[in-house]
């Protein structure tokens, strides 16, 4: 395991979840708290969606506002919000990506996230396309978590928390997804949010297992990076090269800390996350 040195941008937070990075500052969510929040350059956190709990995914808007995950898929700008995405029977939503189009892909959760692994219904991966409207793409998702692309958008990966995998599908051209597989099974920990590089590797987010593991796109194990805490919950790459390395835990080493944002350089810049461009049409 290779230990990075990290900076300590902010803590005293619960569950951190879904960072992403745009325009110099860091968005990220406390999921067992409530709250959205932005990190600017100096190193200030101002609210920018109140309360709000169980916020597992978060994307910039191509029109402004936040799109946010929860009990729904909804989009807050200038305090107001809309509903995007709901589902009758399904309890929530956790983490969501976009992809190069600016669709969103959202996680949906069946059982309580916290509640007991044997009683645990399984849940899907739904497109949301930019009129509005949604498409489930798979099933089988034991525990939804990390989404993300490769670079050429071929491939759609997935961390699945349950199975301790990572779940890969092909993505053709009409946007189709075939070929189910896995790309890797992690030795420690749990697989959490995840993040891909220009190169194409996949960093994930060891919750439970104290690190990072970065795999290649053939699934081979490249490196495991050690992170100042047990409960690493999701990362994302940021800054003007997209070097800057930014991830977020539920815990730190000093106990004191509790939620943390850190951040560390790395060699390999990352990618950056497409705006979203689904529709939104007033409440």
């Amino acid at each position: 395991m290779t230990t990075l040195s990290f900076d300590v941008l902010a803590h005293g937070f619960g569950l951190i979840e879904g960072p992403r990075y745009h325009q110099g500052a860091l968005f990220f969510s406390d999921v067992t708290r409530g709250g959205v929040y932005r990190l600017d350059g100096s190193g200030q956190v101002e609210t920018v969606i109140p309360k709000r709990r169980g916020v597992g995914g978060i994307a910039i808007h191509a029109d402004g506002g936040l799109v946010v995950s929860g009990r729904n898929i909804c989009h807050v700008r200038d305090g107001v919000s809309t509903t995007v995405f709901e589902l009758p029977d399904v309890g929530g939503f956790n983490d969501l990506y976009t992809d190069a189009a600016g669709r969103l892909y959202v996680g949906s959760l069946r059982s309580d996230p916290f509640g007991s692994a044997a009683s645990r219904v399984p849940g899907e991966l739904y497109r949301l396309e930019l009129d509005g409207s949604s498409e489930c793409l798979y099933g089988d998702i034991g525990l939804t978590n990390g989404i993300g692309f490769s670079p050429d958008g071929g491939r759609l990966y997935h961390s699945d928390s349950a199975k301790k995998a990572i779940v890969l599908h092909d993505v053709d051209g009409e946007g189709r997804v075939h070929n189910r597989r896995e790309l890797a099974r992690l030795e420690m920990g749990l697989p959490d949010g995840l993040a891909v590089d220009r190169a194409g590797d996949v960093w994930v987010a060891t919750y439970d297992g104290g690190g990072v593991d970065r795999f290649d796109a053939e699934g081979a194990l490249v490196e495991r990076y050690e992170v100042p805490s047990r409960a690493v919950t999701s990362l994302c790459f940021g800054g003007d090269d997209l070097r800057d390395l930014y991830v977020v835990t539920a815990d730190h080493t000093d106990a004191s800390l509790e939620g943390c944002v850190l951040r560390t350089r790395v060699s390999v810049p990352g990618l950056a996350a497409p705006l979203a461009r689904v529709a939104i049409s007033p409440s």
